[in-house]
């Protein structure tokens, strides 16, 4: 029986689109106030990477940006092809490269916060 490769794309797509539904808009208000000079006390350099230091920190930053990149990806593919794009398995590759080697550095900029 062979193994279907659309199963593990979709599972990834559908756990970054979940991710993303309930983090970026709570992501976007908080930096939207840091942006504009009011810095919570919560989200001061410090503490950001304090938490960012910790191994559970960055788990769950690796899983965030992680799941959102390759939503993104399984996205655009979906965006060239609405817009005529017919040559399905370059873009796959492509953009699926571009969330692999996000992903990959990623893990090796977190792996770097001491």
């Amino acid at each position: 029986m062979a193994i279907a490769k659309k199963s593990v794309v979709w599972g990834v797509f559908a756990a970054g689109g979940t991710v993303a539904a309930f983090l970026f808009p709570a992501l976007i208000a908080l930096f939207g106030l840091v942006a504009s000079g009011t810095v919570p006390e919560g989200l001061e350099y410090a503490n950001l990477h304090g938490f960012a230091s910790t191994w559970i920190g960055k788990i769950i930053l690796f899983f965030v940006i992680s799941l959102a990149l390759w939503h993104a990806a399984h996205r655009l593919r979906v965006v060239f092809h609405d817009f005529g794009v017919r040559k399905d398995k370059i873009v796959a590759k492509a953009v699926y490269l571009v969330a692999a080697i996000g992903t990959l550095l990623t893990a090796y900029y977190l792996f770097a916060i001491g």
